[in-house]
Formats: C-alpha cells, sequence, structure tokens
C-alpha cells in the first residue's frame, strides 16, 4: 500500500480521512500532542512537526509517495513561507513525492466583477491572503516541474458545512451590501471538498491540473445570507451601500464580500464525477 503524508490536520482532511484509509498507509504532520493523539485513534501515523520551524520538518523527506496539503499560510505577509519549508524538507531525498494535491483559494482570480472564470483565468490577487496562495501556487508548479511530480490545485470558493455556518455574522447583524450593487459567488460544502481530495489522488495523471472547486450555482452573497437566515429563523442581515459596507467591515470580512465573481465547475464535473453532491446550497438548506 502506497503512503500518502497529510500536511494540514483540519477540518477537510479529518473529512477526506475515512475516504482515504482503504487506499493509503496515512502520515499526518501534527504540532500538538493531543493533535497527534486524536490522529493515531483516527488510523492515522502522526508525525510530529511545526511549519513554522523548518528544523522540526528533517523527517518529512523521503516518508511518502503522495502530499495532501490543506495547511493554510501564515496570517501575514505576501507569500507562503511554510509551503516553501515543507517543499525544501521533500526535496531532500531520492525519493519524492509522486503526487501531491493542494487546496488553493478562488480567490487568487481576484476581481473579476461578476464574469464567469474557467481555470484558465489569469490570476490577479487583490488581497494579501490571494497573494499568500498564487506564491503557493508558483511553489509548488516550481517543485512539480523540477522534480516530475503530478501536481491538482483545487481552488475552492466559502466552504460550508452545517458545523460552518456564518451565523456569528447574521446574530451580530453585520451589514451585507445592497442587492443592486452585491458581490456574486460560488460555494463548496466541505464534504465534497474532501471528496474532490480523494479523488484527485487517485487520480492517474502526470503534470499539473488545476480545478475549481465549487459548486455550480453562483450567488449573490446577501441572497445566501438571507437564505441561511430564513432557514434558521434569524433576522436577515440589514443592507447598505458597498462603499458604507467598506467602511463598517474589516478589512479581512471586506477582502471577501468586495469580490465578485462566477466560477465554471465543468473541468471538475467532467473529470472528477460522482464528488459533488451539493451543486447548491439548497441542498443542505432543505436537509437542515
Amino acid at each position: 500500500m502506497r503512503t500518502l503524508l497529510i500536511i494540514g490536520t483540519g477540518d477537510i482532511a479529518r473529512r477526506a480521512l475515512p475516504l482515504l484509509l482503504p487506499h493509503w498507509r496515512i502520515l499526518a504532520l501534527t504540532r500538538r500532542p493531543e493533535t497527534a493523539a486524536q490522529w493515531r485513534q483516527l488510523g492515522a501515523r502522526p508525525v510530529p512537526g511545526d511549519l513554522d520551524d523548518a528544523r522540526s520538518l528533517g523527517r518529512l523527506a523521503g516518508l511518502a509517495d503522495a502530499v495532501l496539503y490543506t495547511a493554510p499560510p501564515p496570517e501575514c505577509g505576501n507569500t507562503d513561507p511554510r509551503m516553501r519549508k515543507a517543499l525544501s524538507q521533500l526535496a531532500k531525498t531520492g525519493s519524492l513525492p509522486q503526487q501531491i494535491v493542494y487546496i488553493s483559494t478562488s480567490g487568487v482570480y481576484g476581481n473579476a466583477d461578476g464574469k464567469l472564470l474557467d481555470e484558465c483565468a489569469p490570476l490577479r490577487p487583490t488581497s494579501a491572503r490571494a497573494h499568500r496562495r498564487v506564491d503557493a501556487e508558483h511553489a509548488l508548479r516550481s517543485f512539480a516541474i523540477a522534480h516530475g511530480s503530478a501536481l491538482t490545485i483545487l481552488r475552492a470558493p466559502g466552504i460550508y458545512a452545517a458545523e460552518r455556518l456564518p451565523v456569528t455574522r447574521l446574530l451580530n447583524g453585520t451589514p451585507l451590501i445592497d442587492a443592486a450593487e452585491d458581490s456574486i459567488g460560488n460555494h463548496i460544502h466541505a464534504d465534497d471538498l474532501a471528496r474532490l481530495c480523494a479523488a484527485a489522488l487517485q487520480q492517474p495523471h502526470g503534470g499539473i491540473r488545476v480545478y475549481n472547486a465549487c459548486d455550480s450555482q453562483p450567488l449573490p452573497v446577501g441572497q445566501w445570507y438571507d437564505k441561511l437566515a430564513d432557514t434558521l429563523g434569524y433576522p436577515r442581515a440589514p443592507r447598505l451601500p458597498r462603499d458604507e459596507v467598506r467602511r463598517q467591515v474589516s478589512p479581512g470580512l471586506w477582502s471577501f464580500l468586495a469580490e465578485s465573481r462566477r466560477l465554471s465547475n465543468a473541468r471538475v464535473l467532467r473529470e472528477l464525477p460522482g464528488c459533488i453532491h451539493y451543486p447548491t446550497v439548497d441542498e443542505l438548506l432543505r436537509r437542515l
């Protein structure tokens, strides 16, 4: 059985683990002892290490046939030093991972004023958060080209699940943009993203492949929040002119609210079929 190294032991990796265990011997990079204990109980073998400490990553070299990388970049800066530290260690042996799957963000496209984008659209990041993801993608591309590893990049928009809903914003009455000026975007259910990770690792292709890991229904941001509020029985969020919302919300939240784009998931549906069980957010809302 081949060995898979998971770097990033968050929610998506946990959801993907049951799908991966029948096909892989799983190693998981863990920073805290309690996380290591949890992953051992789930069926993985913990590997101690901290992406912010290059000296702790020496044992990664030569460990795995494939890597599932779901760890986020740091919270500041325009680069992802964590990715570069990990790749540097993975390259320090003749036994390199033959395959890497990385969860990136659709934010790398920047604002498209609501236009439909496929995976060939140019990268025009506007936020530092998106610049860090572009840097990570570039580092991975360079690694894959230099070492002949297959690379899959999954560009995910807003991730949601029953346990991952923006309820606090509704309860706090965080304002949203008026419908006439609103941004538009896609979503992806956390379980669907986990399925895409597992399916991508089973793909036999070489080279580099990029997917818009998203649902089939772009929605105005305010419409998504209205649907959620109505389903949960909460008051709808107040609507304000675009400039007024920008003044009232944090820069981090504004970086999500400001950008408007529609994503095509045709390539995902064609090449990774059967993974999208939530083609619209309505599927989850009905279950709630």
